[in-house]
């Protein structure tokens, strides 16, 4: 396997799935705290009170990483635990910003580079309860900056690479969609008390954009000049075969789950507005940036980060769009029409890995959006009975010569819940 000589091996990890310690130095409660504590929330009822308790072992974890050999580290923020209450206006917790900037130190006493996520799904509970975050466009994009800025100012210019949000696809989707993941807000009265499953994922995943943007400004105008870091926007993105790779509609279609996944997000960061499919298919439910709005977006990412994890075969509706669809008008598949399947079973239900379709994605990606310095961010599998061959198969035909401009390729160690649903 042939890498560029700037190509970096890491490995990621996010605060709630790893830290635990949720009450312990000031840190104050999130919504992933909260929704936790909802019964049939999570099928075996676990939580991250625990969770791997890194909070209390970085000194083991920064042990673990060397002797794997990394190069660099990429974890998330509790937002929570630096600003307990989450707003602009509300006191600075000293002994959890500390935490992470003693943190970033060890990590590069250590020779590691550490990449730093400034959200990773868990709202500070108390804005969720104060305005519903991300739903409400002013106050969110207005407290998420003023995070932004504290966390600039403690980290620049040691850390170099900053994300701003992590898979805003699944922040939207599974927050304000379907419920399953915290807030747990959906339409669905069997799961979720609360929710507009036809509009919500379309304001929040809009609002999160416009938070991004204007947390890159700020970096871009106040630390960059003296750190000569970069920011960008990390995002998930599955990649789509047709069906029948000989009926037009499948291959329509296919691209059309991209656009509703992954574009949804880079388009107007790269482009300047959602794909057109979105905007055919969702009319008003899907918001319009301002003129100024637009502006602050377009090209607001100094790289562009990726999440890659598996692909599915898309099969065409005739029907019409349901009002709560998310995907474009579509049905997916493991298996194509000529009996394919799209790989093997791993211990998530929904991602069978598949390495040929990040070759096809990145290429993707590099065609439509001109060819874009690509951090490969989050990728991996679960394996059935942890098995390392079939990752090691993974990792080498992941790399091979696809003609894009990828650098980071960071290996997402799997600490997470079971989701009940």
């Amino acid at each position: 396997m042939s890498l560029p000589k700037d190509f970096i091996w890491g490995f990621g990890t996010a605060s709630y799935q790893i830290e635990g310690a949720i009450k312990q130095d000031g840190r104050g409660p999130s919504i992933w705290d909260t929704h936790c504590d909802k019964p049939g929330a999570i099928a075996d009822g676990s939580s991250g009170e625990i969770a791997c308790d890194s909070y209390n072992r970085t000194a083991e974890d920064i042990a673990l990483l060397k002797s794997y050999g990394a190069k660099a580290y990429r974890f998330s923020i509790s937002w929570s635990r630096v600003i307990p209450l989450g707003g602009r206006n509300d006191p600075i917790n000293d002994q959890g910003l500390n935490h992470y900037v003693q943190f970033v130190d060890d990590l590069l006493a250590a020779g590691i580079q550490p990449l730093v996520t400034l959200y990773q799904w868990d709202l500070p509970e108390a804005l969720h309860q104060r305005y519903r975050g991300p739903l409400n466009k002013d106050e969110f994009v207005a407290d998420f900056t003023n995070y932004a800025r504290i966390m600039f100012r403690a980290l620049s210019p040691k850390v170099k690479i900053f994300m701003t949000f992590t898979e805003p696809w699944v922040i939207s989707i599974f927050g304000y969609q379907n419920g399953l993941f915290a807030p747990g807000r959906s339409s669905d009265r069997t799961v979720c008390a609360e929710g507009d499953s036809t509009r919500e994922q379309w304001i929040v995943g809009h609002n999160l954009l416009l938070a991004h943007a204007s947390a890159a400004k700020v970096y871009r105008e106040e630390f960059k000049p003296t750190s000569e870091g970069e920011i960008g926007l990390t995002n998930l993105g599955d990649w789509a075969y047709p069906y029948d790779k000989n009926n037009e509609k499948d291959r329509e279609a296919a691209n059309r789950f991209v656009e509703f996944c992954l574009g949804w997000f880079t388009d107007p960061i790269y482009l300047g507005d959602y794909p057109k499919s979105m905007r055919e298919q969702l009319g008003d439910r899907l918001p319009k940036f301002t003129s100024e709005e637009a502006a602050l977006v377009k090209d607001s990412n100094d790289f562009f980060g990726l999440d890659y994890y598996t692909a599915n075969y898309i099969k065409h509706a005739d029907t019409p769009a349901a009002d709560t669809d998310f995907m474009g008008n579509l049905e997916k598949s493991w298996v194509n029409s000529d009996g394919q399947v799209i790989g093997p079973e791993s211990q998530l239900v929904r991602m069978r890995p598949n390495p040929q379709g990040l070759r096809a994605l990145l290429n993707w990606i590099h065609k439509r959006y001109n060819g874009p310095k690509i951090y490969l961010v989050e990728n991996g599998t679960s394996v059935k009975g942890e098995n390392d061959l079939p990752m090691i198969e993974a990792i080498n035909d992941e790399f091979s010569s696809s003609g894009s401009n990828a650098r980071w390729s960071q290996r997402w160690i799997i600490c997470s819940l079971e989701l009940a649903r």
